[in-house]
């Protein structure tokens, strides 16, 4: 999935023997936060959504994932790099030239968060691991969170984030392909489909509601003239978002109790793309993906709901 940059191309890359061992020795503090979770921001991504009405005010279970609208962090300006990520943070590895991509993650349901409540957030680097992949050498980190509300745990999450230092290609996409916002969706035969079609609009309020500055998402001369994609990219997470939506539309009575997903090829602004579900019947699981006319899935979740007595 998109990348994010930092450092400066005079900086030599990182080999295989520097990231095994950032590995063996690289061992941040643990990080402890709290949020009101305040309503305003589900009232704006409801809006954002297009929805008619928030999906939750005071006293209203979080949907899952809806507590990326909290617990932000906002640097200050001259702490941006130049593609608008932080240069340094707590969770980012060491690594010179370093650029990120968020592939995917976990998150366990205890019980849905409340909103209007305060809640803890006490997160960690839980696994570090280098990889030698097709495309270069690799850093997998895993960060893992736990929320809790008046003292009782609520949610667990695990985000699965890949880093790379420096590239051969810094500046490009190899075989990126042409924007076309005309093309429809490969059709499947998912019992859910829905039609989805995004924005400049959209990317740049869900990147303001999410603290995201990375320019990928809103200045398109960056994006095709520095990054080398055919267009503004739609965020990872907003893709996860779009899938878990459907199962609130499709199954509102049901409880999530976990949500897993994978971010595999990037989206481009305008393209159209088909938001696509397979519950398991009555069963206790559906599968669900993101497609367009060049993907049969950009991205993947599995949702797993209580099971029916």
């Amino acid at each position: 999935m998109p990348r994010s940059d930092s450092g400066s191309d005079s900086e030599p890359a990182a080999d295989f023997g520097f990231l095994e061992e950032i590995a063996r020795t690289w061992r941040p503090d643990d990080s402890r936060t709290t949020d009101p979770l305040d309503a305003a921001p589900v009232a704006a991504l409801s809006a954002v959504l297009d929805l008619p009405a928030p999906v939750a005010a005071a006293g209203g279970a979080l949907p899952p994932l809806w507590h990326w609208l909290h617990f932000l962090s906002w640097p200050r300006r001259g702490e941006l790099g130049p593609d608008g990520h932080p240069r340094d943070s707590r969770f980012l590895p060491p690594l010179p030239r370093r650029r990120r991509m968020f592939a995917g993650g976990r998150l366990e349901v205890t019980a849905p968060l409340v909103v209007g409540r305060p809640a803890e957030r006490h997160s960690r680097v839980d696994r570090v691991r280098p990889k030698r992949g097709r495309s270069g050498d690799l850093l997998f980190v895993t960060e893992r969170s736990e929320y809790r509300q008046d003292g009782r745990l609520c949610l667990t999450e695990e985000q699965h984030l890949v880093y790379r230092s420096g590239s051969g290609s810094h500046g490009s996409v190899p075989s990126a392909p042409t924007l076309d916002t005309e093309a429809r969706p490969l059709d499947g035969t998912s019992r859910w489909q829905r039609e989805w079609h995004t924005d400049p609009a959209l990317l740049f309020r869900f990147s303001a509601l999410t603290a995201n500055a990375h320019r990928i998402h809103y200045d398109v001369p960056y994006a095709t003239d520095v990054e080398g994609y055919p267009g503004l990219v739609v965020h990872g997470p907003l893709l996860v978002l779009a899938m878990l939506e459907e199962v609130r539309r499709r199954q509102p009575e049901r409880l999530v109790r976990s949500v897993s997903y994978r971010l595999l090829k990037p989206v481009f602004c305008g393209e159209r793309l088909l938001v696509c579900g397979d519950p398991a019947g009555e069963g206790p699981t559906a599968a669900l993906r993101v497609a367009s006319h060049r993907e049969d899935a950009h991205a993947r979740a599995e949702v797993g709901f209580d099971q029916v007595p």
